[in-house]
Order: C-alpha cells, then structure tokens, then sequence
C-alpha cells in the first residue's frame, strides 16, 4: 500500500515523502520485532546490548562506553540499562581494580541462554523484508548508507 492511502496524508515534495515513508516503515518493522521482545521481558536497548556482549564474548569483558560505541541508539543510558541487567542475572559489571569509577561488563551464561531462545525471535525479524529480493535488500542497504553519509 502506498504511504499516501497508509496515512491518508499529502506530502510538499518527494523528498518529505521519502522521509515519512521511511520512518512511517521503520516503526512498524520495529513494532513487530519489539512485541517479540516483550514476550522474553527484554526492551530494545536491553536486547542491543546482550547481542553486543554476545558478538564480542571472546573479547571480554568490556567498559560502558566500549558497549555505547556500538548501541544502535547512541543516546541511551548504557550504565542504566547494564543495571536492569544485572538485576535480571543477564549480564555482571565488575569494578575495575585500577580506577573504580570504571566497570566492566561480561554476558552471564543466563544472558547467553536467553539469546538462544530468542533465536526465533531473530529469525522472524529476518522475515520482516521478505518481500524484497535479496538485490532488492542489497540496493535498499547501499541507499541506507548513503543517506546517512550525507547526514554526518
């Protein structure tokens, strides 16, 4: 469906279009992956940084802001969120022996079963572009980076 009929909006030029039509999509992709998340008991920030943990777990532990670097949301609270985590038994945050206003944080094997289960939930968010090709998929990432590379 077009983003005209999605909305029942108008539009000033194809450049307003394509940047509704942009958000408007990422929302709704996002609210289907995120409901799946809900069911683990995980927020998007929660789950963006076990995966991190997870993806550099040969490499740990790691400091807050090595974790900050990498979030999809550059704005979040890491120390916030690596607490919630550490309630939940996901992840440990150890002081740094030289300088305790630094903490480093590791993944738990808890944290590391967790993402196991939610490997359906991963394999779902795969399926939320399966109406592209994967040349289509490829072309759509090109035109992603290049529009960030515009904005920086």
């Amino acid at each position: 469906m077009k983003i005209e009929d999605e909305i029942k909006g108008k539009f000033r030029n194809e450049y307003h279009k394509g940047l509704i039509n942009l958000i408007y999509t990422t929302k709704q992709l996002s609210y289907e992956f995120f409901q799946s998340l809900k069911k683990h008991g995980l927020a998007e920030q929660q789950y963006n940084v076990l995966r991190i943990l997870r993806g550099f777990n040969s490499e740990a532990p790691f400091s807050i802001s090595f974790i900050k670097e990498r979030m999809l949301d550059k704005d979040s609270d890491v120390s916030r969120i690596v607490n919630r985590l550490v309630q939940k038994s996901l992840v440990n945050r150890i002081e740094n022996p030289e300088d305790r206003r630094k903490k480093s944080v590791y993944i738990t094997e808890l944290g590391m079963s967790l993402l196991d289960k939610m490997f359906n939930c991963e394999k779902k968010a795969d399926t939320l572009l399966n109406n592209l090709t994967t040349e289509e998929v490829k072309e759509l990432n090109i035109l992603l980076d290049k529009i960030r590379k515009k904005s920086e």
